[in-house]
């Protein structure tokens, strides 16, 4: 089956800016296109980003928009979301990849738990980025078992 869920993030005035910063930490450049580009004449928003997607590695897609006023842009940005960034335990390479990650996010972040073991095993972590956006870290430990919902569906 061809088809998958990928968050699609909002923000005001700053996509292109947070999706490079995403591109810098987790590999892959991003497609922008801007109002501007799709023949929208208001110059106040012409610079801003109607459409962007990173992809970056094997399950990896973030897609994202600046959301002028007029398109209903006065909401919080990270709203009643999280993005989750899980691992299932499988490569010991995982570890270090999403510590890496939570690193990199932290950089001028709100750390709302730092990552810390989890009842359920490993680490979980959260944090909410400069941008706005809230993540979440679930780092299964290699060979705990424990089922994130991280692994094949079905």
């Amino acid at each position: 089956m061809g088809t998958s869920f990928s968050p699609y993030l909002h923000f005001h005035g700053n996509a292109a800016e947070a999706m490079a910063t995403y591109g810098a930490i987790f590999g892959g450049s991003p497609d922008i296109v801007t109002f501007g580009q799709f023949g929208g004449t208001d110059p106040a928003i012409a610079g801003q980003v109607m459409h962007s997607s990173l992809r970056a590695g094997p399950g990896l897609l973030i897609m994202a928009s600046d959301t002028p006023s007029e398109m209903g842009g006065g909401y919080d940005v990270a709203g009643n979301t999280s993005v989750a960034v899980i691992s299932d335990g499988a490569d010991p390479a995982d570890d270090a990849t999403l510590t890496g990650w939570w690193d990199a996010l932290s950089d001028g972040a709100t750390i709302i738990a730092p990552p810390a073991e989890a009842p359920w095993g490993g680490k979980f972590g959260m944090l909410t980025d400069r941008f706005g956006v809230r993540w979440m870290f679930d780092i299964t430990a290699v060979g705990t078992g424990v089922d994130t919902g991280a692994g094949s569906p079905g």
